[in-house]
């Protein structure tokens, strides 16, 4: 390991020392000047070319014979790049390489490049990579070189599972699995386990619910004895998932779903606990709650929640909307619940737990049905999200949803003048034409994801780098302008990307559900929102080729986290603020420095760009509030997210919802977290239309210990919710 600058590189083995000197020598000057980012990149640029050459690899031909020869490489691929090498070879762009910031290209290598099995050297260069993932794709040379362009310029990126894999002997191309809640038995349950095991292995994020199993003290039937509920079971899980490591990649990850009337909920929303009986806790699952209107109408009117067994009231997991309301209240009126609790409880539990783990998302059962092209007929239900919140597809247990993700890269699409907007849609239209091959060339663990996949063949195509473009429109992010920009830039990608596979479906056919979609009604996405479209016109054409032609995907968009893509492009993670202006990246290949660039710009244009200005940034935890001399309209560009008022980022997502078919990965801010400030925000994020939020992120613990008190009485609990809902225009956290 070397410290530099407060900056901890973990140094690969290989490659000459004084190399590696003087690249982390050119990374650690980075926050002084954001360009040696670029002069460490050039660095690893030609340090990786010198690898790749000791192992005979100096094109892009000689990359796939040398991986396909130690088995790293689909046959099929390597006699296609055989066959056109010389064209192939052509088309490989080594000045690409310059896009690249350092810890871009450096994730790119630790992560991404295929490396010899005995020497652990690698066996292609960075646009040897990229191309190799666009053949890997694709069916001829033009088709190749269009993918490749895309990706090499950053403009666009498949998700890593896709960059992993894609030309390998076991392409998983998919980066999200959900899992519908195991039968209520034993083998169910057992079955589930596996499935689980078996997705996460080749780089899946799982989400999988747990609502149809019994809770604690239901009567077991065949032994007479009692249920020891949820928690058991969700131990073990813990411990499968933390078991599978992706093929050594990264880690295994799930998260658990539960709907919020299972009698299990309070102690489902202790397993993230720090404290309590170990026995009960689970430290690698996460936790999304499964929220019906029904509970936050209750909450809002202080009344009284009712929990079940789902043993007895298995048939309100596959409701939702009015006839979920309808059959709650009767199963509540014959007294068929396990206890019942006051709503404003719950949901203080809820936010409590929120504010201690950042777990315990709020995800909305009714908004995600409700608005879903999927879930025309009754007998299809989507009962969670996955991994993270971003994708809404139905489940059952013969079917395992599953989603194909890739991001725009927003940063790449914007000049000072503005977005370049036929350019964005020529990127769109390219990336749902290969998110939808992903589904046919994909290789599938389980027989319930293919199934499910080639069925409805969903994908999910999301957004990077907004921030980038509001930096460079000099946009704040609470702006009225900021906010018509990013409802358009989102209604532009839908209509790119719903014309993109309404093409597809006249050139390959409609995906064989389309029958049983709300699209085959003429029932497009938007038409569940009060939006003004930009493109009323464009919208009446759109609708008239979807009757005639169908639609290939039955869901198109859904903006994912991309932290690590988005890493590799050099841009903000998806729609989300910056977090600090000067900050580290952790990540496995060790601590990086970075810096907003954007800021260094200004600084340097007004001769604020000194140490005494870098220091005092750095003690301001990377604000620029306090910055002497640093204009208003400045401060207000470059605030933080956790400086931001958290209806804004609301606000901005729920104008993005019209034009994004599945779900956003919405994360909140909120320094020193309370009670009365979280039921406020999400009870505001509940009525402004939000299918899903996701983590809360805050700050050190012992801040938010002091905030929310952990042991807070639930007399107290109620009075803070009731302060924060019956007086939201007072809300800290949304002002």
């Amino acid at each position: 390991m070397t410290q530099t600058n407060g900056a901890t590189l973990a140094r690969p083995q290989g490659g000459p020392a004084a190399a590696w000197q003087a690249i982390e020598e050119a990374a650690a000057g980075v926050v002084a000047d954001p360009e040696n980012s670029k002069t460490a990149a050039r660095l690893l640029g030609g340090l990786i070319a010198d690898e790749t050459a000791r192992h005979g690899v100096r094109s892009f031909s000689e990359s796939v014979a040398a991986a396909h020869a130690e088995g790293l490489l689909d046959d099929g691929l390597a006699a296609f790049v055989a066959a056109e090498a010389a064209a192939l070879d052509a088309l490989v762009d080594e000045a690409a390489d310059d896009r690249f910031e350092y810890f871009g290209l450096r994730t790119v290598y630790d992560r991404y490049l295929l490396r010899h099995p005995v020497t652990r050297g690698v066996l292609e260069r960075p646009q040897h990579f990229l191309l190799r993932v666009a053949c890997g794709l694709s069916s001829s040379v033009g088709e190749a070189a269009e993918l490749y362009r895309l990706m090499s310029s950053l403009a666009y990126l498949p998700s890593s599972p896709t960059l992993f894999n894609s030309g390998t002997r076991r392409p998983q191309l998919s980066s999200c699995f959900l899992l519908d809640s195991p039968r209520d038995e034993l083998e169910g349950i057992y079955e589930r386990y596996g499935q689980v095991a078996r997705l996460s292995k080749y780089a899946g994020g799982i989400g999988v619910s747990w609502t149809r199993v019994r809770s604690r003290g239901s009567l077991i039937r065949g032994t007479n004895g009692l249920s020891n509920g949820i928690v058991p079971w969700l131990r073990t899980l813990d411990a499968s998932v933390a078991a599978v490591n992706q093929g050594g990649r990264r880690k295994g990850a799930a998260c658990v779903y539960l709907e919020t009337w299972h009698a299990d909920v309070e102690e489902f929303l202790e397993l993230r606990d720090n404290t309590g009986e170990d026995a009960r806790r689970t430290h690698n699952l996460n936790l999304a709650n499964w929220v019906p209107d029904e509970f936050m109408r209750r909450v809002e009117a202080d009344g009284t929640w009712s929990l079940f067994d789902p043993k007895e009231a298995p048939e309100l997991t596959d409701l939702w909307g009015e006839a979920f309301d309808a059959r709650y209240r009767e199963l509540e009126a014959a007294g068929r619940y396990v206890r019942q609790v006051p709503a404003r409880a719950l949901y203080a539990r809820m936010m409590r737990t929120l504010a201690q783990t950042g777990n315990g998302w709020m995800t909305f059962k009714d908004a995600a049905n409700r608005t879903s092209n999927q879930t025309a007929l009754d007998r299809n239900v989507i009962h969670l999200s996955n991994l993270c919140t971003e994708i809404l597809e139905v489940t059952s247990d013969a079917e395992t949803a599953v989603c194909n993700l890739g991001s725009v890269n927003l940063a790449a699409h914007v000049t000072a003048e503005g977005v370049d907007w036929a350019r964005l849609r020529a990127t769109v239209r390219t990336a749902v034409r290969f998110l939808d091959r992903t589904i046919d060339l994909g290789y599938y663990p389980t027989p319930e994801a293919e199934a499910a996949n080639l069925r409805w063949r969903p994908i999910g195509l999301g957004v990077m780098g907004l921030a980038d473009v509001f930096f460079t429109l000099r946009l704040p992010f609470d702006a009225p302008e900021a906010l018509a920009l990013s409802t358009r830039i989102a209604e532009e990608i839908a209509l790119a990307a719903y014309g993109a596979s309404a093409d597809l479906a006249a050139e390959r056919g409609r995906h064989p559900s389309y029958g049983e979609t709300r699209a085959a009604r003429g029932v497009l996405h938007l038409d569940h929102y009060p939006a003004s479209p930009v493109h009323p016109e464009e919208w009446a054409e759109l609708r008239l080729r979807i009757e005639a032609t169908g639609l290939r995907n039955s869901l198109m968009v859904a903006v994912a986290p991309t932290a690590t893509i988005a890493s590799i492009a050099g841009c903000h993670e998806c729609v989300e603020p910056q977090v600090s202006n000067v900050f580290k990246r952790e990540t496995l290949s060790g601590e990086f420095l970075q810096v907003n660039r954007y800021l260094v710009r200004d600084l340097r244009r007004l001769g604020l760009w000194t140490r005494e200005t870098r220091d005092a940034i750095k003690t301001a935890d990377g604000s620029v509030q306090g910055l002497p001399g640093l204009p208003d309209d400045l401060k207000a560009l470059y605030r933080t997210a956790w400086e931001l008022p958290q209806k804004a980022l609301i606000d901005l997502a729920a104008a993005r919802q019209p034009y994004v078919d599945q779900g956003q990965s919405l994360n909140l801010f909120m320094a020193a977290p309370t009670i009365g400030k979280l039921s406020s925000m999400y009870a505001y994020a509940w009525r402004s239309g939000l299918k899903t939020t996701y983590y809360l992120r805050s700050r050190p613990a012992t801040r938010i210990a002091q905030t929310t008190v952990p042991a807070v009485r639930p007399e107290a609990a109620a009075e803070a919710v009731a302060c924060s809902l019956e007086n939201p225009e007072i809300c800290e956290a949304c002002q």
